[in-house]
């Protein structure tokens, strides 16, 4: 595999400004990741400020109500700030201060990748800038605020559809400006390389803890480990532990949007090869190469690409990814809910949902959810619905 690509995916698509960033950074981590002492140092993070590890919950009325096979619920709702989002930005944050970048940028759709940004930059006191879309600022008031209680600036973004995408287009042109004394913490296994590999390598504790929790709970490894995919930050954390396991089944769950006519978010369903963000991946384009306007109940699945490995495992057929509509994840919201007392955030509901499709399932199957977040940041946006 050419470094930084899966298959035909990945790569390098930046202004000349970034290189000398991305090499120092690739550097650096190759070097530092099998190091002793940073990993020792994450390690303490991860236990003593995240509260890692996060349990792996049997979800029995669920299962009950399913039917099919046992469903068990990873919960990475637990963390602290309430998702996996902090898995790595802690890891990214201790690279920056190796670095000697005293300024962090970042972006954010549905606000949990913004708090914990702000959450570690706080801790380790670095200063702290967060993009977002003026859409998901509107949608996502509550973490809005969690930013800036946690001493961070919002810069809202107006431009394009004011979503993800253009929090990510933002804090780009940021980072060419203040390349110098900034790091910028992608928040998914998206852009240009070393990101992808970054990303899912500190997001991979949820899917190395869940290896050795499986054995314990129920003495083998899951049959089907289920996640939502917006860039795939989740999914690719869970997912990666897993690739070589084949009697896994490895589904990831895209926002389908209102119906089967509508846009919404999923990339690899409906889109095409193409560049974005500095990576080639599938992204939803309309023939002329333009990126479309995308859709979905949930600010964090509302991008219109995927990261480049969730491309590259779907080509080969290793996962496979399935669309959820607005409709069946807001059921499942309100399912999971009321049967185990357990509010979902809106993205882990796509992933819930798809359950539906398992009852006909051996009993005998173990079926893992990775719970991404929780849902108190969504209570305004369903209470509005």
């Amino acid at each position: 595999m050419n470094k930084g690509y899966y298959g035909k995916f990945g790569g390098i698509f930046i202004p000349e400004t970034l290189s000398f960033a991305l090499r120092e950074l690739d550097t650096l981590y190759q070097d530092i990741k099998n190091d002793t002492i940073f990993n020792n140092e994450l390690q303490d993070i991860y236990i003593h400020y995240v509260g890692r590890p996060s349990p792996l919950y049997f979800a029995e009325k669920y299962t009950e109500n399913i039917g099919g096979p046992k469903i068990w619920f990873k919960r990475e709702d637990l963390n602290h700030t309430g998702a996996h989002k902090i898995n790595n930005t802690v890891g990214q944050a201790l690279l920056a201060k190796k670095l000697g970048k005293k300024r962090i940028i970042a972006e954010t759709g549905a606000g949990q990748h913004g708090v914990a940004t702000a959450t570690i930059c706080a801790k380790l006191g670095l200063e702290c800038v967060i993009y977002m879309g003026e859409t998901d600022i509107q949608r996502q008031e509550l973490n809005v605020f969690k930013i800036n209680t946690l001493g961070a600036k919002v810069v809202p973004v107006s431009s394009g559809t004011a979503t993800l995408k253009d929090a990510l287009n933002e804090s780009i042109r940021d980072w060419v400006t203040n390349v110098e004394n900034t790091h910028y913490i992608i928040g998914s296994v998206t852009g240009p390389h070393p990101y992808p590999e970054i990303v899912r390598d500190f997001n991979s504790i949820s899917g190395k803890e869940l290896k050795d929790q499986s054995i314990e709970r129920f003495e083998k490894l899951p049959d089907m480990v289920i996640a939502c995919v917006g860039g795939g930050s989740n999914a690719m954390g869970v997912f990666a532990p897993f690739v070589d396991d084949l009697n896994v089944e490895l589904v990831g769950i895209e926002a389908g949007g209102v119906s089967d006519s509508d846009i919404g978010s999923a990339s690899i369903n409906d889109g095409s090869i193409g560049v974005l963000h500095g990576a080639k991946t599938m992204i939803l384009q309309n023939n002329s190469g333009e990126i479309l306007e995308t859709s979905s109940i949930s600010a964090g699945l509302d991008y219109p690409g995927v990261g480049p490995e969730h491309a590259y495992l779907a080509d080969i057929d290793r996962a496979k990814y399935k669309k959820v509509f607005d409709s069946q994840a807001l059921d499942a919201f309100y399912k999971v809910s009321r049967l185990e007392g357990i509010i979902p955030a809106l993205e882990t509901a796509h992933a819930i949902a798809y359950l539906e499709e398992l009852s006909d399932i051996d009993k005998d199957k173990n079926v893992v959810v990775n719970m991404s977040g929780r849902g108190d940041k969504d209570l305004y946006s369903v209470m509005s619905l």
